[in-house]
């Protein structure tokens, strides 16, 4: 597993975000480009990071002046991908190697749910490759076409 080195801003934001919510947090990524905040959450402590009906992420989003967006980190690779993509249903991943011998991770989703994978503008997509990269050393995540006739 990759150590991630945190910058002093990401972990002045960590700890800002735990005393607010309460969940623990092991990295953070500001995207400014999408005017957000992603938090990688320990695991089982989604439900504080969220809060009765958001009302711990809404604080922290508003005391940080940006959306705040949490995935749950999981040890597995392949959970933690799914964990990204949420809400859309991952139905399947295949990790595989580039011509760098560098593991990259092809997912699949259902049909329906393509749009809400990749995102307005690509974020969503951006989000999972970043975040594999940075947690599991994963060199790049590739949304597979399905093949329905």
């Amino acid at each position: 597993m990759p150590q991630v080195t945190l910058t002093e801003e990401c972990m002045r934001l960590i700890s800002q975000f735990e005393s607010l919510t309460g969940a623990g947090s092991r990295d953070c990524i500001v995207d400014n480009r999408n005017e957000r905040i992603i938090f990688v959450i320990n695991p089982g402590d989604m439900g504080l990071a969220i809060g009765k009906s958001g009302s711990s992420i809404k604080k922290a989003s508003d005391v940080m002046g940006k959306r705040i967006e949490v995935v749950e980190y999981s040890a597995d690779p392949g959970q933690f991908l799914r964990n990204c993509f949420l809400p859309a249903q991952v139905t399947g991943i295949d990790f595989d190697t580039n011509e760098e011998d560098q593991q990259i991770a092809l997912i699949e989703v259902r049909d329906e749910d393509r749009g809400l994978a990749i995102g307005k503008a690509g974020k969503n997509i951006f989000k999972a490759k970043v975040l594999a990269q940075r947690q599991h050393d994963i060199a790049d995540v590739q949304l597979m076409q399905n093949e329905t006739a």
